[in-house]
């Protein structure tokens, strides 16, 4: 009985169990193997913990080799999936899995841009993107040698409803033959989406390149692999960029207005409700917060009860009045999460105050904008008055300040903003000689300061002052010598001698760039200090600028071989120059002025109260500006130097100037450097040369065309030893030798 029993009870349990079955009740789980599988064709091929070995040679591929990115994938999500992946395939994406690193590890960061294909529409902005891209030490138009690819297919206005929309980009892309999934390759976007939702999905799948978007939200922000750009418009300058609004400092930093805001206001759709709310926080007075409602082709069919009295109070003030004259900007969201008002609010040095929850802000990996701007969140709109009226004048004016320094540093031009791009990824790249926080945010920013170069703070001439430290308290001389050693008593002897003379004087470098062989060791003077002969490179006039691994010291006195200087004048220059490690500090000064007749600048050698060169013939400045001069500019302009055997000087005095934002120094008031040019050579005649002047006045224009704007700064200091020229007794002075002069 009890048997039977036993039996009832397990044929009853199995006959539930294989009704549950049927029902759906209970799922048989799929093996570990078969689940792998069918979430790696859900994700794109995409696995965990799958990592890019850092080692040369090709890389195991990150998807299968028969697997293509299309359209048609978005099939395989399930709702959650989708969720969980964002706007983006390969969401999950990140330096170390999707980005080959052995195409760097071979030629260093190069990169390359497609040929544009014929018939092909592109932007005026997409064109200065690539233009950017190809004028950069960074282009090779070689695909072998890239580390990084660029499309040529405009993709910055993704709107379906612009002119400016590329259609059927998909199948363009994936018919590129160095497509391979979109790895190594980075795409530039300012407008993504459309009317109503203006999502930011771009329309074709980007599968595993890297995004350099404006508008870009931290939900779809992929952290260390993509780059998010401010929006900038059609009328950005290419190069070069006007400098900021602020010309000095104001104490206390407060002005006309506190708080102002000037733009559309949004009737229906995504983004109306914040810039629909300003109006509870607006008082006409200090806070000034202006919106229309008159844009738009139907906008009356929408128009609420406040659009007329909007319409009129916006009317009544004009916006560059009130963007100069006021302490905070208002930066709202509009249809997307970016604005032009980003940039302006930085140029006019009106601290912008963000209000747009989830916007991944412009370079966001290199800049801490807790130092430029005010956070705000959308959510506590009416707070925002009493929050910037609380903030302390000291805090304000570091804001200000800030403001002019990114904007001037990163955002003033699009080749600018690029730059700021490509060197971001490189950092990434290089990962052992990026940049650190502070280069980002100090003058003078992380475009100048190469970390090849170092990454010890103390080794650039601009943080000194912020480590505490001073520089090396001595100098490595280079004399330029381009004619024959023929006699004794050439110029160049005597300069040697009393350079070698000077108590700061470290070692003498004497660069030899004449045609004839080095002379003897024992036809150069004995001096108290070591001095090496070297051939210059190439024997062209630049390689007076390469970073010799000889110069140990962090100061270059540069001299040319006809220089006269005595040694107390050396001395003085060098002290003068450890309090201004960051310029040019020398003798003989020229100016630049602008020909309104001509419509170009020019150059002048007039003696004059006013200078913004010191010629690099007698000159003392940092040896870092061998490296900067060296890596950081193009060819073309060191090529164009090298033929001319000219205007070097120049080049470098615009160098430093753009770097710096400050002029140089002269000191004393020495008219005289050079003595009657001796000796046959037509190098050494170069000066009586009566095509010398003309030269420097191309020079002046194909430099400054090529910074796209005017570095140079004019100055009217020239510093002078302590009771120069006083009518006290010359023992009384530490530099008198300076007074017989």
């Amino acid at each position: 009985m009890q048997a039977k029993k036993r039996y009832l009870i397990l044929f009853s349990a199995g006959a539930c169990l294989i009704l549950l079955f049927c029902i759906g009740g209970i799922h048989i789980p799929l093996s570990r193997r078969a689940q792998s599988r069918r979430d790696g064709r859900a994700l794109g091929g995409y696995q965990p913990g799958s990592r890019w070995r850092r080692s040369p040679g090709s890389l195991q591929s990150f998807r299968a080799p028969d697997q293509d990115y299309t359209d048609d994938t978005d099939g395989h999500f399930s709702p959650r999936q989708k969720r969980d992946a964002g706007v983006y395939y390969g969401n999950r994406c990140r330096m170390d899995s999707c980005f080959d690193f052995s195409l760097c590890e071979r030629n260093g960061f190069k990169v390359y841009v497609y040929p544009q294909q014929k018939g092909e529409k592109m932007s005026e902005s997409y064109q200065n993107i690539l233009s950017s891209i190809e004028g950069s030490r960074f282009y090779t138009p070689d695909p072998g040698q890239a580390c990084l690819f660029v499309l040529s297919l405009d993709t910055l206005d993704r709107d379906q409803l612009s002119p400016q929309y590329v259609h059927n980009l998909r199948a363009k892309i994936q018919s590129l033959p160095l497509w391979n999934g979109g790895k190594n390759h980075i795409i530039f976007n300012l407008y993504s989406g459309t009317w109503p939702d203006y999502t930011e999905d771009l329309g074709f799948d980007i599968g595993l390149a890297m995004l350099a978007k404006a508008s870009i939200s931290t939900e779809n922000f992929r952290p260390n692999f993509d780059v998010s750009i401010p929006l900038f418009s059609r009328d950005h300058p290419r190069t070069g960029g006007d400098r900021g609004f602020l010309k000095h400092n104001t104490i206390p930093p407060f002005r006309k207005y506190m708080l102002v805001f000037k733009g559309k206001r949004y009737l229906t759709g995504i983004g109306s409700d914040t810039r629909n709310a300003l109006y509870h926080v607006h008082n006409a007075e200090d806070v000034v917060l202006l919106t229309t409602c008159k844009h738009g082709k139907d906008w009356q069919k929408h128009k609420d009860a406040r659009c007329d009295k909007d319409n009129a109070e916006y009317d009544k003030y004009d916006y560059r009045e009130m963007l100069n004259n006021s302490t905070f900007c208002l930066v709202p969201r509009g249809r997307r999460l970016g604005s032009f008002r980003f940039l302006e609010a930085l140029q006019a040095a009106c601290v912008p105050v963000m209000l747009s929850n989830g916007w991944e802000l412009p370079f966001s990996e290199i800049i801490d904008w807790n130092t430029a701007a005010v956070i705000g969140d959308e959510r506590l709109l009416l707070q925002i008055p009493s929050t910037v009226r609380s903030i302390h004048q000291d805090k304000i004016l570091s804001l200000r300040q800030q403001t002019q320094f990114l904007w001037e540093a990163y955002f003033n031009s699009v080749e600018k903003i690029v730059l700021t791009t490509l060197e971001i990824i490189q950092d990434r790249v290089l990962q052992r000689t990026s940049r650190s926080n502070l280069m980002w945010n100090s003058l003078p920013g992380g475009l100048f300061t190469l970390p090849q170069y170092s990454t010890y703070l103390g080794d650039f001439p601009f943080y000194y002052a912020e480590l505490g430290i001073k520089p090396y308290p001595k100098f490595t001389a280079i004399i330029h010598v381009v004619t024959p050693l023929v006699s004794q008593s050439q110029p160049v002897m005597k300069l040697l001698v009393a350079v070698a003379k000077s108590q700061y004087c470290a070692q003498v470098i004497v660069l030899w760039n004449c045609e004839k062989p080095l002379p003897a060791k024992h036809r150069w003077p004995a001096a108290s200090v070591p001095v090496l002969v070297i051939e210059g490179e190439n024997k062209v006039i630049s390689s007076r600028f390469l970073p010799y691994d000889t110069i140990p010291t962090d100061a270059v006195l540069s001299l040319d071989e006809d220089t006269v200087l005595s040694t107390t004048e050396v001395d003085f220059a060098f002290t003068v120059w450890q309090s201004f490690p960051d310029r040019i500090v020398g003798y003989p000064a020229r100016s630049h002025f602008w020909d309104g007749n001509k419509e170009r600048w020019g150059y002048t050698s007039k003696w004059t109260n006013d200078y913004s060169m010191v010629l690099t013939g007698a000159a003392i400045y940092h040896k870092y500006y061998h490296y900067l001069y060296t890596s950081y500019l193009p060819a073309s302009l060191k090529s164009m130097v090298d033929q001319m055997s000219n205007c070097e000087d120049i080049l470098m005095n615009f160098l430093v100037s753009a770097v710096s934002k400050l002029p140089p120094i002269k000191v004393t008031q020495k008219k005289q450097y050079k003595e009657t040019m001796m000796g046959q050579s037509s190098r050494a005649s170069r000066w009586a040369d009566p095509d010398h002047f003309a030269q420097r006045q191309t020079c002046m224009n194909k430099f400054a065309s090529w910074f796209g704007t005017m570095p140079l700064v004019h100055s009217q200091m020239r510093l002078d030893p302590v009771l120069f020229k006083d009518q006290v007794s010359i023992l009384r002075k530490k530099y008198r030798d300076i007074e017989r002069l």
